[in-house]
């Protein structure tokens, strides 16, 4: 039977609630009750991305998150898909550096088949995966590679800075998306062994949040869920830790069929969970999050001489997260008059940190975004997963937003001291060539269908905000 205990809702939570159990095979349940609205939003996290891939074997958790919506031993083909959106619901999964999810929003009355579907391919889709799946969506992840990433204006800045930022050999220097020839090189046999290596109850965190009731809804995850077996094949991660600064600027000069000249770069950050990276959060927001910041009002307005500035963060559990900077030039204008208008505002922002009303404007906004996930069902349920599966506590979830608020201008400012500098980033320098011109944006999150680009785009929008 599966063990819990009772929602208490703690102090900074909002007043919302979560239940934690467990299943004797090792899966984590988590439930939220939430009956403003009939649906139920179910989340599944399981502990494996692209940091436990291994050399040779690159984008091989991505090319399994596909492999997952390609049928099981009750589902054929693409079954997930009809029988979700037959009920009224909607579904996809994502693959990033730490951790592959799945997720559906149905209404109420249709949760046990939510249940059911996520049940059945971890109990059973080894018994559907076969050659003609695997070469399907193969080719899938290759196109989106292609359309996603190579064959758009700055479409592997992403994977370019990351490579520069973390070491060759670390488990973060290779993005999700993963290489060509790894993607032509992985094999059936590769997949079905990651599968069993990583695709169990004890290596998973379910989480059910809406309209629900939580002992029905417990009682058809222990019907559905409990007899999958468990197993402790799980190797660890590879260490990622590294030094708090990357000591020396890592640059690399780019040219490309680009719109304009762009100047990007990664700062190593703190871990995500510290308050250290909380309050990274909150310089990268007075300097680059929106319209208001001090970038955007040095560069686009005042200097014009760039078209759009941003900064945000990659916040990363297992190494040090990444504070992302984006500048678009405008018209002509050349890279060092932006980066010299970038280091000035940084070392007046180390030397001055913010101001009273920056620090208001930040903690607001930021306290929005962490409102707006928690809001909805399916944020809710995602965010639930997150806390349970990087820091081993869903509750931590629900207090997000109150440890935002308690973060000093004075912890802001000796973050920004520390860690934007000159000698802690890596810089990719964009110069155009003659060619097409277009837009593109940069993912580190990739996801099974078009559809799934918009939860790319969430989780691309909390690294750059």
């Amino acid at each position: 039977m599966p063990m819990g205990h009772t929602a208490t809702a703690q102090a900074g939570s909002g007043g919302l609630t979560a239940t934690e159990h467990r299943l004797a095979n090792g899966l984590r349940v988590v439930l939220s009750e939430d009956h403003l609205t009939p649906v139920a939003a179910v989340c599944l996290w399981y502990d494996v991305g692209s940091r436990h891939e291994v050399k040779g074997r690159t984008g091989l958790a991505h090319l399994f998150e596909h492999l997952m919506f390609q049928g099981s031993a009750q589902v054929k083909g693409n079954g997930h898909f009809e029988l979700v959106q037959g009920a009224g619901g909607s579904l996809n999964g994502t693959t990033s550096f730490e951790r592959t999810n799945y997720f559906e929003t149905m209404p109420t009355h249709q949760l046990e088949l939510a249940l059911w579907l996520e049940a059945d391919r971890m109990g059973s889709l080894l018994a559907a995966l076969d050659d003609e799946s695997m070469e399907n969506q193969r080719d899938v992840v290759k196109n989106e590679r292609r359309q996603r990433y190579d064959n758009v204006p700055y479409g592997t800045a992403f994977e370019k800075l990351t490579a520069l930022a973390y070491p060759e050999g670390h488990p973060y220097h290779h993005t999700p998306i993963g290489s060509m020839a790894d993607l032509d090189a992985a094999t059936l046999e590769d997949a079905r062994a990651f599968f069993r290596t990583y695709y169990a109850p004890n290596n998973a965190v379910l989480s059910v949040v809406g309209d629900i009731d939580p002992e029905q809804t417990l009682a058809w995850v222990e019907k559905y869920f409990g007899s999958i077996p468990g197993h402790d094949g799980k190797p660890a991660p590879r260490d990622g830790s590294l030094p708090e600064t990357i000591g020396e600027q890592l640059r690399e000069v780019v040219e490309e069929e680009v719109p304009a000249r762009a100047l990007m770069a990664a700062y190593r950050l703190p871990h995500d969970g510290t308050r250290a990276c909380d309050a990274a959060d909150l310089a990268l927001t007075v300097l680059g999050g929106g319209e208001s910041s001090r970038l955007y009002n040095r560069l686009v307005r005042r200097d014009r001489t760039a078209v759009a500035a941003g900064f945000g963060l990659l916040r990363l559990a297992g190494a040090p997260s990444l504070g992302w900077l984006d500048v678009k030039t405008s018209a002509d204008v050349e890279v060092p008059v932006i980066e010299t208008a970038i280091d000035e505002e940084l070392a007046r922002f180390a030397e001055e940190g913010p101001t009273p009303e920056e620090m208001e404007r930040a903690q607001a906004q930021l306290e929005r975004e962490w409102l707006d996930r928690l809001g909805t069902v399916a944020g809710r349920a995602d965010e639930l997963c997150r806390y349970a599966v990087l820091f081993g506590d869903p509750q931590l979830a629900l207090t997000a937003v109150q440890r935002v608020l308690e973060i000093t201008a004075e912890e802001v400012q000796e973050v920004a001291k520390s860690r934007l500098r000159p000698d802690n980033r890596a810089v990719l320098v964009y110069e155009p060539v003659a060619g097409e011109t277009g837009d593109a944006e940069t993912a580190e999150d990739v996801g099974t269908t078009d559809d799934t680009a918009a939860a790319a785009t969430d989780e691309n929008e909390e690294a750059a905000k």
